[in-house]
This record gives structure tokens, sequence and C-alpha cells, in this order.
């Protein structure tokens, strides 16, 4: 799925385009028991239930490609008879229906979920007649000839209000709040099959992650049957060890620098397309090359790419790359540059010590003080 695919789905949760069928719920209390259930045709909800549930499928579809939401391709053992695809297939093909596929469902993610809290498993049922487009992009309406039937989770905590006041509008009186438990915005959800080239794909499932780095490994195993991706924060550290075992002794100031602004340019160049950029462990080889690391010192990076990151997989470009600042740091000094500026700061060395050199044009402060130069 790609973000112009992720955004069409989004669009879907509005009166004017909802084509969800049936929705399903199951609180779920801090002891693992299920407290209630809700099982009904999505358009007989009152209205303004209904405009608080769009809310929360469109949380579950939100925040930033390859860090929140996450592309997952399942694994072949997954797609074995018995396993999580075929599963989720049943789900799905049930448009909801069966109980005990349902509750079936439901004990699955209690049995995975690791929160010790309140939580409401929220799952629908959707049918999306995907419109036609022209070859200028334009959606043909009466042109549709594939229809994306799918289901989506969401998973929200549930907590008490805060303790308060409040205006009683009725007896005209400040009085203490009533706390009851709020059904907050998800956490972490998934859609399955996955919406690929506008159409479904039963080897693919789309989660999200509200905390990048929270994952929840067991729920993606036992529920999705898909092996753990790397998190953002893995892929950025992933690189830079790539980078480091790679370069070894020659891991200069200037080679680093210009691994930076090189990935920063591919980054930019690459910003209106609806794929996010992906380095392959070809790409990321040439990017070094171009960055001026010795052809010696890349005999070993392909060992080293596929012991970090695997023989196909890929490493997102938002990911490694640091876009907003270029960050220099010495055991007691920490220099923050403009990432489009990082050639303002030089190593040299003065009086037999290397040192770090920063241009100065007319302007200088010191802790919000102008300086006089």
């Amino acid at each position: 799925m790609n973000k112009k695919e992720i955004l069409e789905i989004r669009k879907q949760f509005t009166p004017e385009n909802c084509a969800i069928t049936r929705i399903c719920g199951c609180y779920v209390n801090h002891e693992k028991e299920k407290k209630t259930e809700l099982k009904k045709a999505f358009l007989s909800l009152p209205e303004e239930e209904a405009f608080k549930y769009f809310d929360i499928f469109r949380h579950t579809l939100s925040g930033t490609f390859g860090k929140n939401l996450l592309p997952m391709e399942l694994p072949l053992d997954a797609e074995l008879p018995g396993g999580a695809q075929e599963f989720l297939l049943k789900l799905r093909d049930s448009k909801l229906e069966d109980d005990m596929l349902i509750e079936e469902f439901y004990d699955k993610v209690i049995t995975s979920y690791d929160y010790p809290e309140n939580y409401y498993i929220i799952l629908i049922h959707s049918v999306y007649d995907v419109p036609g487009k022209s070859s200028d992009g334009t959606e043909l309406f009466d042109a549709s000839d594939t229809v994306y039937e799918h289901i989506m989770c969401s998973i929200c905590p549930v907590n008490l209000t805060k303790a308060g006041l409040t205006y009683n509008a009725e007896t005209n009186n400040i009085e203490d709040r009533i706390r009851d438990w709020f059904v907050e915005l998800p956490v972490k959800g998934f859609l399955f099959p996955a919406f690929t080239d506008r159409a479904s794909d039963v080897h693919s499932v789309l989660y999200y992650s509200k905390k990048p780095e929270e994952l929840q490994p067991g729920f993606i195993d036992h529920v999705l049957g898909s092996r753990i991706p790397l998190t953002a924060k893995d892929q950025k550290t992933t690189f830079q060890s790539i980078i480091s075992g790679t370069l070894g002794d020659t891991c200069d100031y200037d080679t680093v620098r210009n691994i930076h602004d090189n990935l920063n340019e591919m980054l930019e160049a690459a910003k209106e397309a609806p794929e996010p950029l992906e380095l392959s462990r070809p790409e990321v080889k040439r990017l070094l090359e171009r960055s001026g690391v010795p052809e010696e010192k890349l005999d070993g990076f392909d060992d080293n790419f596929m012991e970090a990151v695997g023989e196909k997989n890929t490493l997102l470009a938002s990911n490694i790359a640091s876009t907003k600042t270029f960050q220099i740091e010495t055991p007691d000094v920490i220099v923050k540059v403009n990432p489009e500026r990082s050639d303002l700061v030089q190593t040299r060395e003065i009086d037999g010590r290397r040192c770090l050199v920063i241009a100065i044009d007319d302007h200088l402060e010191v802790n919000g003080i102008e300086i006089n130069l």
C-alpha cells in the first residue's frame, strides 16, 4: 500500500461514502474478561454514535507511513492451511455474522495483546466498490469493476475521565463532575487484506501503532501471523551500524556528512512520489559509493547489510535520514546545524588538536544575546 491508497480508504469513513456493513465490539477489563459485546449493522447506529466511530477508524489509518503505518507481507507459513491468513479470510468472508469466529478472534486478541488496563476491540466489515480511473487520474464512479471487501480492527484504551468540576445547566450550579469510562482513540489496529494497486492483496496486511516503538510483537505474531518489522528507530540504528561496520577506521567526518547530504537529496527528489523511498542493498551500496566510501571498504558491505537487514528487506529512507537536524556530538559539546548547511562545519587540525570549525557570517548569539563580531 502507498499513501494515496491509504487516503482513499480513509475517505470511506464519512456518512456520504460509508461502505461499512457490520460492526462488532468487545469491551475487555484489566483482568482480560469480556464485559460486554456489540454486534449490529453499522447503518443502524445513531448518527452521533456513528460519527464517533468514523473518527476512530480514520485514526486507525493515520500517522506516518513506515512509522505508525506498517505494510507487512504475510510469510509462507501464515498462508498454509490453518494459518493466520485462512482465519482472517474466513472472518472477512463471514461478513462478521459468524458468532463463533468472532469470539475466536476476540480470544486471539485478548491472549496476545499486552495491555494492563481496560480496552475496547472494534471490528468492522466493509465492501468498497472501487471506482475506475481515466488516463488523467479522474475517478469514474460508473465504471467500477473491482470490489474491495475487507475487515479492520481498532483497539482503543478505555479510561476514567478526569475528576473535576462541571457546570450543570439544569440546576444552574457548578458541581462535581461524574466520572465515567471513556473510549479513547485507537493505539493499535490493522486492515486486512491490504489495498494494493487499488485492489485486495490477501498476502499483505496494514498494521497501525500509535507509538512506533511499541509494536506488540505477540499480537502481530499470534493474530496476523506476520514477522515483526524493524521499527523506525531500529532501522536508523541498523543503518548507523552498517555505516560504522563498513567504514571501520576510515569513518571520517567528511564521508558521513556526504552520506547525510546525498540521502537528503534522494528524499527531496522523491517527495512527490506516491510510494515512499525504500533503499535495498544495492541502492544503499550506491549511496556509499557516491559519498566517497573507498572501494576496498565496500568488500564487506553486502555481508554487513544482509546480516543486519536481510537479503530482500529494505530500509525506508525517511526512517534513516536526519532531515530536521545535522548533529555533531563530543563528550562535552553538542552542535546542531541546519541540515541544508552542514557545509558550515569542518574539521581541522589547529595547534596539534583535531577541532570543529564553524563558519560565522554576520550574526552570532549566545544564550539569546547578540555578540558583536
